[in-house]
């Protein structure tokens, strides 16, 4: 249902987020944890296209 595939972002010189990847499958329930700076609101930033990844892909359902 839900692919995240080799999802790097960066700001600047600091990198965010590296060559992320996980699928999520329909009636599949998952958390994200992490320390402070880790790139959680990052990651949900690029899932919801507030954000767009500078490389890798974010699918819903097949579609990006």
């Amino acid at each position: 249902m839900l692919s995240i595939r080799g999802v790097s972002k960066s700001f600047g010189a600091l990198q965010a987020l590296k060559d992320v990847s996980f699928e999520i499958e329909k009636g599949q329930i998952h958390g994200v944890i992490g320390p402070n700076g880790s790139g959680k609101t990052t990651l949900f930033n690029c899932i919801s296209g507030h954000l767009r990844p500078e490389s890798g892909a974010v699918l819903l359902a097949g579609e990006a």
